[in-house]
């Protein structure tokens, strides 16, 4: 992974990490900001790096000292051996442009020069978004449902325990073809490719 999209994703998790601290939404942040939703939820997928003066908006909104915001920036964490999550520590991530699409991040970690980040992405019946495209590989896996998953022009029907790996530079969206919510394990893996 090139240091650019290392220090990205980097940034991404830190400003997210903060904005949870203060009990706050994507929305709440967006609004005490003046920047929008889509962005802040690109920012802190690591999807795009911010404008500086974005960048400083955002962090004299969470009333965070820019000296203090890249004091760890070089810091390598050495791992433990093992991480564990509790479930009412998994945070929402909010997806830009989306109805009933409902991401809880599990993990979000690099481990050398790959970012690492699993979700669980609960569909409603009547979910829609459009087609849109993530950096790097995706592996999702049908926990609970009957999905359709679009991706380019292809079209996969999948079924409880189905699974399915691809280059996220594609266009994708699941589509919940039930009355009840689906479950889906999302992971993107984030490489230099």
């Amino acid at each position: 992974m090139s240091e650019n999209k290392h220090i990205t994703i980097w940034i991404g998790k830190k400003i997210r990490e903060l904005r949870i601290s203060k009990n706050w939404k994507l929305g709440d942040l967006s609004n005490h900001s003046d920047v929008s939703i889509p962005m802040l939820s690109k920012i802190e997928n690591g999807r795009v790096f911010p404008t500086f003066p974005t960048l400083l908006q955002i962090l004299r909104t969470l009333e965070v000292d820019l000296n203090d915001f890249f004091e760890d920036v070089g810091e390598n964490k050495k791992f433990p051996g093992h991480l564990f999550i509790k479930k009412e520590d998994y945070t929402e991530t909010a997806k830009e442009a989306s109805i009933g699409f409902k991401y809880e991040t599990v993990l979000n970690h690099s481990i050398n020069d790959i970012s690492l980040e699993i979700s669980v992405l609960t569909l409603s019946r009547n979910a829609t978004r459009e087609m849109v495209v993530t950096e790097g590989f995706e592996y999702i896996y049908v926990v609970k449902g009957d999905i359709t998953y679009r991706l380019g022009d292809k079209t996969f029907n999948m079924q409880e325990g189905d699974s399915l790996y691809f280059d996220g530079r594609q266009p994708h969206v699941p589509l919940n073809k039930l009355n009840t919510e689906s479950i889906l394990l999302v992971v993107y893996f984030i490489t230099s490719i």
